[in-house]
């Protein structure tokens, strides 16, 4: 006979879920977000930083190709 047929039978209200073990973590580690406000903040931190990083390499790469060899600073190799 299963537990909830057995309580049922007994009157008895249906057992109530166990508490995860990640509802319970303390959230003591900066790396690991316990909250969605936490978690979202991540990401959209995460995000900009990686936008950034894209277009900090674009401004390299066109003063490499184009701005630099305009000024006269260097030659490109295969031009």
């Amino acid at each position: 006979m299963g537990e909830a047929k057995r309580r049922s039978e007994q009157g008895l209200p249906p057992r109530k879920p166990k508490p995860s073990a990640a509802a319970s973590s303390s959230g003591s580690s900066w790396w690991n977000p316990t909250s969605g406000s936490t978690g979202e903040r991540f990401v959209a931190l995460t995000t900009r930083g990686a936008w950034i990083g894209i277009g900090a390499l674009v401004l390299f790469w066109v003063t490499v190709r184009f701005v630099g060899p305009a000024a006269g600073w260097w030659t490109l190799a295969d031009g």
